[in-house]
């Protein structure tokens, strides 16, 4: 098996390689060296040996780093570095009633579980409004989000899922758009708030990709700010987003002790202060 895995990844970085993307060679690699019988913990879940994880681990951080907009294998990266911080979110939920709710319940963010219509009518300012807008003005969607494969312990993988996410949600309560410094800045405080490795090394690589202004408005004011935000802010996976759509956006960054960025950044990299 192992040589399996060897020769499904050299195969990642042949030119001549018949897949059309690095994810589908992953669930391609999976589904071939896996029992084809084997149900899961959970739907789509596909075991691992800690080789296989440290193989998917090193394989999905290289195309990470090529281009960080990989989403797939940004997701591979977290699922197969993440167990011990997600040890560490899960006792964190559990020991918040609104968290402890979010565990049972298994509420998933997508488009088929959002009244959008709804939403736009809330008035400027309140969360579920501004998260609208955000999806408008970056042109996302949070079905991008690719499910949960790697991660070895159904209750875990739930909590991976949520930290995925909330991670739109996020960039709404932090005023980040989706450009590189909008990215970097989130990173930084997810690396704070979550202890996620692949956050940490978002958060460490992701400004060789910016130029030296934007470096410097990352290093003066938008990297400390999140930093100490994501270190004192409530656990940003217990709060039950879903049911605070028509909270103030003030209101809820409050609650969870997040000031308002130092920065105000659009969507086409400008600033303001």
């Amino acid at each position: 098996m192992l040589l399996c895995l060897v020769k499904r990844f050299q195969r990642l970085n042949n030119r001549h390689c018949v897949c059309t993307s690095k994810a589908v060679c992953v669930q391609k690699l999976h589904s071939e060296c896996t029992d084809s019988n084997y149900e899961g913990l959970y739907p789509g879940h596909i075991p691992t040996t800690p080789i296989q994880k440290a193989l998917l681990a090193v394989g999905s951080g290289v195309a990470a780093l090529q281009n960080p907009y990989r989403h797939d294998m940004v997701a591979v990266l977290g699922e197969t570095t993440g167990h011990l911080a997600l040890i560490n979110l899960r006792d964190r939920m559990r020991n918040d009633p609104e968290g402890y709710n979010i565990l049972t319940e298994r509420p998933r963010i997508r488009l088929s579980t959002l009244d959008l219509s709804k939403m736009a009518s809330l008035p400027d300012g309140s969360f579920g409004r501004e998260y609208l807008r955000f999806l408008e003005d970056n042109h996302v969607t949070p079905d991008t989000r690719a499910d949960v494969k790697f991660v070895d312990n159904e209750e875990l993988a739930y909590v991976m899922q949520r930290y995925r996410e909330v991670h739109d949600l996020l960039h709404t309560l932090l005023g980040m758009p989706t450009n590189m410094l909008g990215e970097v800045a989130v990173k930084w405080f997810e690396a704070a708030q979550t202890g996620l490795p692949m956050c940490a090394l978002g958060a460490v690589l992701g400004p060789l990709r910016l130029n030296s202004s934007r470096l410097q408005s990352l290093f003066t004011s938008l990297g400390p700010w999140a930093v100490q935000n994501g270190r004192r802010a409530r656990c940003v996976l217990s709060i039950f987003y879903e049911r605070r759509w028509e909270q103030s956006l003030e209101d809820l960054r409050q609650e969870l002790n997040i000031e308002p960025p130092p920065v105000i950044l659009s969507a086409t990299n400008k600033t303001s202060t």
